[in-house]
């Protein structure tokens, strides 16, 4: 038995590759297998990804972009070759598009998404969330080949001093089935998806040109800086930085959420994290309800405050 993990390295070996190949280590260590990473893109170290605890990596280079058909197929190839009883995919937004092709492919069950290691004591039973995050579900996968999406963020790898070994993909994984014009990179230092600490902001900063108050702060910590959808809709940020349930789906250490009300939609997005801090005028916002720190105040004096403190706190240590 042994455990199959898919990552996307086209950007690098990141914190989501690492954060799957850990989890499918320990998943190995349970079902007592061997754990290999399967990937397109390469680009990077791949060996790398032995730190997490892969022993194996598989490169398929003649996949240039990130086909779900193609992927599928190269997954389906890799887990048959190497004998997986259980395929790890990251529920991102490639994942998600992959994740029940390969279960539907392999006529295996599909936990989505996975927030925890699966509890193996009594069948294969791995904890999901449900509801946009307002509940969880136990769910035990009978089926003799399993497909677990991993929520990103969902634990912290521990990296050790290993190196994986790495081989080529030479299967054929057919042709694509979507035409790929162009690729524009998002910007920015790290991806919302991988970001341990963001600092949002909605329609309360009332224009674009107030934004770098929002951007000072997020600066100030090394965050990642996000927005409503309001706020992207109406172009004042870029779609790509939209946090929410039609948005991107986010699991931060820290959340700072300034001039945002916290409609359901939006907190579908964010409950996840592990701290939410709400600013907001409005005291009957219905973000605070979630918040675990809330301040009753205006963001322009806020945030510039907060900056001050965390330079001050930094110059100091």
């Amino acid at each position: 038995m042994s455990v199959l993990v898919f990552v996307d390295t086209s950007n690098g070996v990141n914190k989501a590759a690492l954060e799957a190949s850990f989890y499918g280590s320990k998943v190995a260590g349970m079902i007592g297998g061997s754990t290999t990473v399967v990937t397109f893109g390469n680009e990077g170290a791949l060996a790398d990804l032995g730190k997490a605890g892969a022993n194996k990596v598989v490169a398929a280079r003649n996949i240039q972009h990130a086909d779900p058909q193609q992927l599928c197929r190269l997954i389906s190839a890799v887990a048959d070759q190497e004998g997986a009883s259980v395929i790890v995919i990251p529920q991102d937004p490639v994942g998600k598009a992959v994740a029940p092709r390969v279960a539907a492919k392999l006529k295996a069950g599909n936990a989505s998404p996975a927030i925890a290691l699966p509890d193996t004591s009594n069948g294969f039973v791995v904890k999901t969330n449900v509801f946009s995050g307002k509940a969880f579900a136990n769910v035990n996968i009978t089926s003799d080949k399993k497909v677990i999406s991993l929520l990103p963020n969902s634990l912290q790898p521990e990296l050790g001093d290993g190196s994986a070994s790495v081989e080529d993909f030479s299967g054929d994984v057919g042709n694509a089935g979507i035409q790929f014009k162009d690729l524009k990179s998002q910007g920015g230092s790290v991806p919302l998806p991988e970001a341990e600490l963001v600092v949002s902001a909605g329609r309360g900063l009332k224009g674009p040109e107030n934004w770098g108050i929002v951007e000072d702060l997020a600066n100030s910590l090394d965050a990642a800086t996000a927005c409503s959808r309001p706020v992207a809709d109406i172009g004042w940020r870029p779609h790509h930085e939209h946090v929410g349930q039609t948005g991107v789906a986010i699991r931060p250490n820290l959340y700072i959420a300034a001039g945002i009300s916290g409609a359901i939609q939006h907190l579908a997005g964010v409950n996840g994290s592990k701290t939410i801090v709400v600013i907001n005028t409005d005291a009957e916002a219905p973000f605070f309800k979630a918040a675990d720190y809330g301040v009753v105040g205006d963001a322009f004096e806020v945030l510039p405050r907060l900056t001050e403190a965390v330079k001050k706190f930094k110059a100091s240590n």
